[in-house]
């Protein structure tokens, strides 16, 4: 079974536009960097029906087919943070104070007071409510945040898990890293991808889609693509025509394609190789 990598996104602020994500980008850089690909993200507002909705999604795909998810935001302890409250309501299983949690919430909220010089009061009310980042779905084991120390969590399902981390990149991307270096190392360059394309002007896409077809067909484990451009600057209208996937077929299929190119007298540009 082939390990599926996706990423959830949390955040009104990213679908407002008040803040670009970031994530995305860094997460196809963390995988990449480890010879993984990443299959699919989504990106869900502040809202507990759509999290909740999307969380068990998640949940189905990580127990049906070993699928890997980050999770980024939402897990703080304000009004406008839910996504621990939705990850135990899409879980039906209970939030509890994990005690490794605790330890770490507490430890840093003594870290807070001798940096301002002032006594740490663990029953003052701010502090009893800061606990509140600690409290996980039930069966949840925690992901350490080497930023301020107060932890992520992890959800195992089936073959797969669900991985929650802030949404601030300082902290989210070292857990992220961590967690691919820590539970996935395994998969490291096993699920190499490679990707070669050539610019193509002067063709149209349908004329070239007999071709992306029958390379499929002959070359398993290998997706053709085609990019097409009206504006580029440099190439003016054409196509990107590539392929991609392990890199042993892709190596075996961009000959053929590029042979099949040459029998429609295409005007080939630069190759690409990603």
């Amino acid at each position: 079974m082939t390990t599926h990598f996706g990423l959830i996104i949390v955040g009104d602020e990213i679908l407002s536009g008040k803040r670009a994500d970031k994530h995305l980008p860094k997460v196809i850089e963390l995988l990449a960097a480890r010879g993984l690909p990443l299959s699919y993200a989504d990106y869900v507002g502040d809202d507990p029906e759509r999290i909740t909705a999307t969380l068990a999604r998640a949940f189905a795909a990580a127990r049906a087919t070993g699928d890997v998810v980050f999770c980024t935001g939402g897990i703080g302890a304000t009004p406008d943070d839910h996504t621990r409250q939705c990850a135990a309501r899409a879980l039906g299983v209970a939030l509890a104070l994990h005690p490794e949690a605790e330890r770490l919430i507490r430890e840093r909220m003594q870290d807070i007071a001798k940096e301002q010089g002032v006594p740490y009061e663990p029953d003052r009310h701010d502090n009893i409510h800061r606990l509140n980042m600690g409290m996980f779905p039930a069966g949840a084991e925690i992901i350490p945040n080497p930023y301020n120390k107060i932890p992520g969590f992890s959800v195992q399902a089936g073959a797969g898990a669900v991985h929650f981390v802030p949404g601030f990149p300082v902290m989210a991307w070292p857990m992220v890293a961590w967690l691919l270096d820590t539970h996935y190392a395994g998969l490291h360059q096993k699920l190499a991808y490679a990707e070669k394309s050539v610019i193509v002007m002067g063709s149209m896409e349908a004329a070239l889609t007999p071709l992306m077809l029958d390379i499929e067909a002959r070359h398993s484990g290998v997706k053709v693509f085609s990019l097409p451009s009206v504006d580029h600057p440099e190439y003016g209208r054409h196509i990107e025509l590539g392929v991609k996937g392990a890199p042993d077929a892709v190596s075996a299929a961009y000959p053929a394609l590029i042979e099949g190119l040459h029998t429609f007298n295409a005007k080939l540009g630069p190759e690409l190789v990603r």
